[in-house]
């Protein structure tokens, strides 16, 4: 029995002209196609997970296209908006963008080793985003960031920011401060900036950038036009590095 419904079984499997070999079945026939594709997928599961595969790549392939067009889309937002903070080398062939936020668990993760990927490789540009995602704390450090970036410019900020990654108590206006007398900062001028248009601005920026991106999480990098979100382990991000300079 199974001989004679192997070729509508093979179709329903894998072409759409499926439809036509059913539309000429009987009800019955139609039945025991029904019984024997069961029996088919029970006898051979791999092919459903084959299949499984094959969708989850295409589905990958589309995403990453998309990803790719919204990218480049808004290169100059993402790459030269005139706020964020650009380390690395500045000139450097490769940019790599990172939004973060200071309490994700995940962005703390990849922070030794983005700092290792932009330590060892002398010509990546990295710019940083702050996207505060996770409550009031985190909106309160990426304010303090960005406010530090302003008043005491790129070093200190780079300071900042590096210390906030690896902060692990509660961020409240008392420990920005206790962080700020750790550098000999003007905390008052810091913590006024906080609240200023300026900084509001900035985080209204990165906001809207990340809508345009569809970025809902951190962390989200962008290598050049390769858009990854969550984190990245730095083998695979030595990896988007290379075929980033080899485009």
């Amino acid at each position: 029995m199974f001989a004679r419904f192997a070729f509508p079984v093979l179709l329903a499997l894998g072409a759409p002209t499926s439809a036509l070999e059913l539309d000429n079945m009987t009800d019955a026939e139609r039945e025991q196609f029904r019984q024997e594709v069961r029996a088919y997928l029970l006898d051979n599961p791999e092919v459903l997970q084959e299949a499984i595969a094959v969708l989850q790549n295409r589905e990958q392939e589309a995403q990453a296209a998309i990803d790719a067009a919204l990218a480049q889309a808004n290169t100059d937002t993402l790459f030269n908006d005139g706020h964020s903070f650009v380390g690395g080398n500045p000139d450097g062939d490769v940019t790599l963008v990172e939004f973060v936020d200071y309490r994700c668990g995940y962005c703390k993760r990849a922070f030794p080793e983005v700092a290792q990927l932009v330590s060892d490789d002398p010509n990546i540009r990295y710019v940083i985003k702050e996207f505060p995602i996770l409550g009031e704390q985190s909106v309160l450090a990426s304010r303090y960031a960005i406010a530090t970036h302003l008043v005491a410019g790129d070093a200190v900020y780079e300071d900042v920011h590096n210390a906030l990654m690896t902060f692990r108590g509660d961020i409240t206006p008392v420990s920005l401060e206790r962080l700020g007398d750790t550098f000999g900062l003007d905390n008052d001028a810091i913590m006024a900036a906080m609240e200023s248009e300026e900084v509001e601005a900035v985080l209204t920026k990165n906001r809207e950038l990340a809508q345009n991106l569809q970025i809902s999480g951190t962390p989200t990098f962008v290598f050049q036009d390769q858009m990854v979100r969550g984190y990245v382990p730095l083998a695979e991000m030595e990896t988007l590095i290379a075929e980033a300079r080899a485009e």
